[in-house]
């Protein structure tokens, strides 16, 4: 056998096992592609039953979510009410006619102080209090009740004080203490069950 032969065997026997490795190769990708498409397959149904078998819950959960969404602006918007019932009255006690206002707070007074020494403060913005109005209050009811040049911030009402404890009836702490002891029977009258 000549150089030429064996060389042309050579290559024919590798051009051989080369198709085989090929079609190997390819019948190998042929079937990986079957099991691919087999395993796509039964993720697809797989998800597709879990998504048929949970959908009930999905819609539930959503109908949940969307009916305490509702209920939180309900709860938002009641609130809301609530306070503007108490803002209102707020707004009413800073609109009181001068006599009224005068008589309203000497009651307060009369009530918050114990005797003995105190000092008042007033509202920055105060109108119809004043040193005559605490020495008119002393002499009617046998008090020593001092007015405070400091003023605060506040929109009506007085602050007591005797040492170091302070009654505070400024309109916004009436209205305080009027919410805590109200809003439940403010709540009943306005959403009656």
């Amino acid at each position: 056998m000549s150089l030429a032969q064996i060389t042309e065997k050579i290559e024919r026997d590798a051009r051989g096992e080369a198709d085989k490795v090929m079609t190997s190769a390819r019948e190998r990708e042929a079937e990986i592609k079957r099991e691919a498409v087999d395993e796509v397959k039964k993720i697809e149904d797989a998800s597709k039953a879990r998504f048929d078998k949970e959908r009930p819950e999905i819609f539930k959960r959503r109908e949940i979510v969307a009916r305490l969404d509702v209920d939180k602006l309900q709860l938002g918007v009641r609130r809301r009410l609530i306070q503007d019932v108490f803002d209102v009255a707020l707004e009413r006690l800073n609109k009181l006619g001068k006599d009224e206002y005068i008589v309203f707070c000497g009651s307060l007074l009369k009530e918050a102080s114990e005797g003995g020494e105190e000092v008042l403060e007033l509202s920055s913005n105060e109108k119809h209090l004043g040193s005559e109005w605490v020495e008119e209050f002393n002499a009617k009811n046998g008090a020593s009740i001092t007015l405070s040049p400091n003023r605060q911030d506040f929109s009506g009402g007085f602050i007591l004080n005797k040492g170091r404890v302070s009654v505070n009836c400024s309109w916004e702490m009436l209205m305080r203490v009027t919410q805590e002891h109200l809003e439940a029977e403010v709540v009943k009258r306005l959403f009656p069950a």
